[in-house]
């Protein structure tokens, strides 16, 4: 028997004795109604499975676009609105209805067979098969112990459970890996590719959340001409190239491109793939994460549909604490390096990622659920830790002196009526005239460059109070401590930015509302000492504790404290009015709120794992403030050099008091002052406010 007809078998029996439990009939027993109910929806996973082999979901299968819409609602509906308030996928109703113990590890087996609807229309049987089985394992331990007149020890269902996330560790991990580096995975690239893209039922043959606002962005983008498109996909690859020119890496050596992008975007994605290939690279385009295997949360890293609910992602991201413990790290970096080892050719070659990010869907706030799965203590030191060993091992076999990235993002139509309006503006910020940009912040760095430290203070309400130690200059004729940032990684421009030397840096950053990697933060207040986070703070929650659980999850990643790694001065004054005028700040992606006033990033630096690569502004001077008194342990101790993270927090300019440089003599260099340009030669920026 081939392992195939195995893997049939196995999916064949699995198949049966999951449509009997599903089929009987309604039982008030508690965990027979769970039983029956998940195995229901994994009845309709199978379905999709076997829909997508018979050509169901492909624009050559005939099938209606009411039709591929039911299909997409039935495998989504029990998480949409008001149905998870009594889905097992819901850790609160699962706990109310089985105990708290049973409650949180049903529902983590509800999550995880939710990952199936991936599975199926990837033609993935063998993660199908491995999640029913799972499913099947519980099942019987259940029935066993019920025919004995008892329930089954919790121990024994979390060490099932246990075991399915540490065996098939590896597999998951080589699976994800060659699907990062490995062009030949290209199930998205075939659909953006192949498809006639001006029928918007290929949306459907991904198997995401397919909403209507999805629908509407492919539909608008389908009313713009080639020709707009073409402009917007070569702003989108011409900033990848230059940021190999600017970063002094060698493009020449890479073949493949990371591409990242929101579903109902392919025109743009299309046009982008040609250009790419003219540059010699090929797409490698993955599905973002929803399993156990990879880190869940709010930030997704691939390509996605719409987020059926972002409260059911909020609830499950820390689902890994049901089981995080050493010997799991330990698994989970072993398995990591053995997959970048088998695959290391192609990961010398992968150049880095292309993102295509969007803006404007309705603000989420996530409620704190005590039901939900969290982190101990031990666990938080444990998780901080492998997600640094993980990306030490990925800088590896991906060296981030030889990679670069380019960011820009675009709202979407759930910003409101005024959408297309503000898709016209955005791709008008995307697009503006560098060279004023770069000549007026050259102005900025020149006063920059003579300053010792910059105190930051804020107004109306903000309680920021900031001193900022810069590094010192022994060339000053040859040598910058800011570089000049125009369009390039970072779309669009405005920006000067450095390392900030961390011994000196003290004071506290504050923001009354902000939004990072979609989660909303009231009154952030974090403290500095000597550049790092000695406390932190923000107003989400009624109760201070959960207010800082927050931010060390979400923030912090779960370490102790985080370096400042980044300080900039934005300068996009237009994207600013932009927002006012739309009444968006609130909807903008960091990639432009960054632009829109000064920030700080917590975390690594910019030039994180490419330090040693000279990096030079347009007027020939080197960029030297890329270091600090951490990432320089890379040299010694590189296990506690980086962190994997950097967050951008924005302080926006309605609320920024000053901005004022001191050089070596205590002479001031006002920059901002009220939220207002004041150095010399850089006023202009403040046309926008005006206009």
């Amino acid at each position: 028997m081939t392992d195939m007809e195995l893997l049939l078998e196995r999916y064949e029996l699995s198949v049966g004795r999951i449509r009997e439990i599903a089929d009987r009939q309604e039982s008030a027993d508690k965990y027979k109604e769970y039983f029956k109910r998940t195995a229901e929806f994994a009845m309709l996973a199978v379905q999709a499975y076997e829909k997508a082999g018979e050509g169901f979901f492909a624009q050559a299968g005939g099938s209606t676009i009411d039709e591929l819409r039911a299909v997409n609602r039935a495998l989504y509906a029990d998480i949409l609105g008001g149905n998870y308030s009594t889905s097992y996928a819901n850790p609160e109703y699962a706990c109310r209805q089985l105990g708290a113990g049973f409650g949180r590890l049903l529902s983590f087996l509800y999550a995880e067979l939710r990952s199936m609807i991936s599975f199926a229309f990837e033609r993935d049987l063998e993660n199908i098969v491995i999640r029913l089985e799972l499913f099947l394992e519980i099942y019987s331990a259940f029935e066993y112990a019920y025919s004995e007149g008892a329930e089954p020890r919790e121990s024994d269902i979390q060490e099932s459970m246990y075991w399915f996330v540490s065996d098939y560790s590896e597999p998951a991990m080589f699976r994800r890996v060659e699907a990062q580096v490995n062009p030949e995975h290209d199930f998205a690239v075939k659909i953006i590719c192949e498809s006639d893209l001006s029928d918007i039922r290929y949306l459907y043959a991904y198997g995401e959340y397919i909403s209507p606002e999805i629908e509407k962005m492919a539909v608008y983008l389908n009313t713009l001409p080639q020709e707009r498109i073409q402009l917007i996909a070569d702003t989108y690859t011409e900033g990848y190239r230059i940021g190999f020119v600017k970063g002094n890496k060698d493009l020449s050596k890479k073949e493949t491109v990371d591409i990242r992008y929101v579903l109902g975007f392919e025109r743009i994605v299309k046009a982008a793939i040609a250009n790419f290939e003219k540059m010699g690279l090929k797409p490698v385009i993955y599905r973002a994460n929803d399993t156990i295997f990879h880190t869940k949360g709010a930030a997704k890293t691939g390509f996605y549909g719409a987020i059926a609910n972002k409260q059911y992602d909020y609830d499950h991201k820390d689902d890994i604490a049901l089981f995080l413990n050493k010997r799991l790290v330990n698994r989970k970096l072993e398995v990591q390096r053995l997959a970048y080892e088998a695959n290391k050719d192609m990961a010398a070659k992968y150049a880095g990622p292309a993102v295509i990010e969007v803006f404007g869907e309705t603000p989420f706030a996530p409620v704190h659920k005590k039901e939900a799965a969290s982190l101990s203590g031990e666990q938080q030191k444990l998780s901080a830790e492998l997600r640094g060993a993980s990306a030490d091992i990925t800088g590896e076999y991906i060296k981030g002196d030889e990679r670069s990235f380019t960011i820009i993002a675009f709202p979407v139509p759930d910003i409101g009526d005024k959408f297309e309006e503000i898709f016209d503006e955005t791709v008008r910020l995307n697009t503006l005239d560098y060279t004023t940009y770069e000549r007026i912040q050259a102005v900025l760095i020149s006063a920059l460059d003579k300053a010792d430290y910059v105190e930051i203070k804020g107004m109306n309400g903000n309680k920021t109070n900031l001193r900022v130690q810069l590094c010192r200059l022994n060339a000053p004729d040859k040598e910058t401590k800011f570089e000049n940032c125009v369009a390039d990684v970072n779309i669009p421009v405005g920006e000067v930015f450095t390392s900030p030397v961390l011994e000196g840096t003290n004071g506290i950053l504050h923001v009354s509302r902000v939004f990072l990697d979609e989660l909303e933060y009231k009154n952030l207040e974090l403290e500095f000492k000597d550049g790092k986070i000695a406390a932190y703070t923000c107003t989400n929650f009624e109760d201070d504790e959960e207010n800082k659980k927050y931010i060390k999850a979400n923030v912090l990643f779960n370490y102790d404290t985080l370096p400042m790694g980044e300080f900039a001065i934005g300068t996009n004054t237009t994207a600013y009015m932009t927002a006012k005028k739309y009444d968006i700040a609130n909807r903008f992606p960091i990639l432009i709120a960054e632009k829109t006033g000064p920030h700080f990033a917590v975390g690594d630096t910019c030039y994180s794992r490419s330090e040693e690569v000279r990096v030079y502004n347009e007027d020939g001077k080197e960029i030297v403030a890329k270091d600090n008194s951490v990432s320089i342990l890379r040299k010694t101790e590189p296990s506690k050099a980086y962190f994997g993270c950097h967050t951008d927090i924005t302080i926006p300019y309605d609320e920024l008091g000053s901005i004022i440089a001191y050089d070596y003599d205590k002479n001031a260099y006002p920059i901002i002052e009220n939220g207002r340009f004041v150095l010399e030669g850089t006023q202009e920026l403040n046309k926008a406010f005006d206009a």
